[in-house]
């Protein structure tokens, strides 16, 4: 029972449809949490491939965010999270390496030293003095807390972290994608 996903349709719960000529939900670039059998994330998908999944019976819908895509004879609800019913082996992934981008977002961009909004990353035991540059020496700072810190070691200043750093436990595949982005995500990707 394969369908065109180009010919789905978007209509929301109060039974709002898409203005005539727009691109539709399909091709506005609408993505799908794709989980393992054994619930573990596995990859991030487009809304078209998510829906023909759910189309061949090769995963189910876990979360819908209420809307519902509709075809000339089936309606699907909007998949926001999907599980597959097979479970797939997948190799073991690369760990992801510490960049700025990655410890800002593991650390919501907040400052491990005072809570404010962080546009930086500091090593908590500086480079100068040995420190090496990974996840457990790594946090987001302000500008302002980083340029206090220097070089210095947080006792010989009295500081404290707000939480020990550690690397994160998503995978490649959710580094560049904000998994905050989508508040029905969250229960499934632990940061």
């Amino acid at each position: 029972m394969l369908m065109n996903a180009s010919k789905l349709s978007t209509e929301a719960v109060g039974g709002a449809v898409p203005e005539v000529g727009s691109p539709g939900l399909i091709a506005s670039g609408a993505r799908t949490l794709l989980l393992n059998a054994s619930m573990e994330p596995l990859c991030i998908v487009s809304l078209r491939r998510a829906v023909v999944l759910v189309m061949t019976g090769k995963a189910t819908v876990l979360e819908t965010d209420g809307r519902v895509l509709h075809s000339e004879h089936v309606a699907v609800p909007l998949p926001v999270v999907l599980c597959l019913t097979r479970y797939v082996h997948v190799p073991v992934r690369r760990p992801v390496p510490p960049t700025r981008r990655t410890v800002l977002q593991r650390d919501d961009h907040r400052c491990a030293y005072c809570g404010g909004g962080a546009d930086t990353v500091d090593h908590v035991h500086p480079r100068s003095r040995g420190g090496r540059h990974e996840w457990t020496n790594v946090v987001a700072a302000c500008v302002r807390c980083n340029h206090r810190k220097a070089d210095r070691l947080l006792h010989e200043i009295g500081w404290e972290l707000a939480f020990v750093p550690r690397a994160p436990r998503w995978s490649v595949a959710f580094g560049t994608t904000s998994v905050r982005s989508e508040p029905l995500w969250s229960q499934y990707v632990v940061a």
